[in-house]
C-alpha cells in the first residue's frame, strides 16, 4: 500500500511540473524579451500569445500546453501497460488518471515557477481529454471550433467547451472518474474565465484579432 501511494503521488507531482511548465511566459521572454503577464489579460496561455505576440508564437505556445496534459496521462497509462498489479491496483487506474489530469490543468494556471500565477487550463485540458478519451475530446473541441466559428470570441468558446465536456462524457457512459473529471475540469475552466465573463456581459470582449485594450 506504501509502495502504490508513493508511485500514485510521484505521478501527482510529476504531471504538476509538466503543467506547470511555463510555454507561454517563455516564449515572451525568448521571442520578444517580455513578460507576457504584464500585457493584454495577463495570461500566459495562447489566446493572450495570439494577441500580444502573433499566430505563429500562439500555434506554438498552443501545441505544447495540450503536449502538456497528453504527457501527463501517457506516464499513468504507460505505467499501467506493464504488470504494474503488485505496485498500483488496476482498480484505482482510472481514479488516479483523474486525479492526475486535474494536477496537470492546476500546474497550467498555477504554476510553481511563475508565483502560481498561469493561463486558464483549456489548452491543457484538451491535452488530458486527447489521451483520456478520443471522442470526449472531439466532442468538446467541436463544441469550441463551432462556437468559434459563430461568434468568434474564444473566451466564449472555451466556455462553451467546459460546458459540453461534462454533457459529452454522460452522453458517452464515459466512467464515473471520468465524469467527475469532466465536471471539476469544466467548472474550473469557467472560473478561471470569470473576467472574460464579466466582459462578455458589458459587451466588451475582444473578437479575434481585436486588442484586449481596445473593449476595456
Amino acid at each position: 500500500m506504501i509502495v502504490s501511494l508513493t508511485i500514485s503521488l510521484l505521478l501527482v507531482f510529476v504531471a504538476y511540473l509538466l503543467g506547470s511548465t511555463p510555454t507561454g511566459y517563455l516564449a515572451g521572454k525568448y521571442l520578444q524579451g517580455i513578460d507576457i503577464r504584464e500585457h493584454g489579460s495577463g495570461s500566459t496561455g495562447a489566446t493572450n500569445i495570439l494577441r500580444t505576440m502573433g499566430k505563429l508564437p500562439a500555434i506554438a505556445v498552443f501545441s505544447m500546453d495540450v503536449l502538456k496534459g497528453t504527457l501527463a496521462i501517457l506516464l499513468v497509462k504507460a505505467f499501467y501497460a506493464y504488470d504494474t498489479s503488485d505496485l498500483l491496483p488496476l482498480s484505482w487506474k482510472f481514479w488516479l488518471i483523474t486525479v492526475v489530469a486535474l494536477s496537470a490543468i492546476l500546474g497550467h494556471s498555477k504554476s510553481i515557477w511563475l508565483g502560481f500565477t498561469g493561463g486558464k487550463s483549456v489548452a491543457t485540458s484538451l491535452g488530458v481529454l486527447i489521451v483520456m478519451n478520443p471522442l470526449l475530446a472531439l466532442g468538446t473541441f467541436a463544441t469550441f471550433a463551432f462556437t468559434l466559428a459563430i461568434s468568434r470570441i474564444v473566451s466564449l468558446s472555451s466556455i462553451m467547451g467546459a460546458v459540453a465536456v461534462t454533457i459529452c462524457a454522460i452522453l458517452l457512459h464515459l466512467p464515473v472518474p471520468y465524469i467527475i473529471f469532466a465536471a471539476l475540469a469544466g467548472g474550473y475552466v469557467i472560473l478561471r474565465h470569470r473576467n472574460n465573463i464579466q466582459r462578455l456581459i458589458a459587451g466588451e470582449e475582444p473578437k479575434i484579432g481585436q486588442k484586449l485594450q481596445e473593449n476595456s
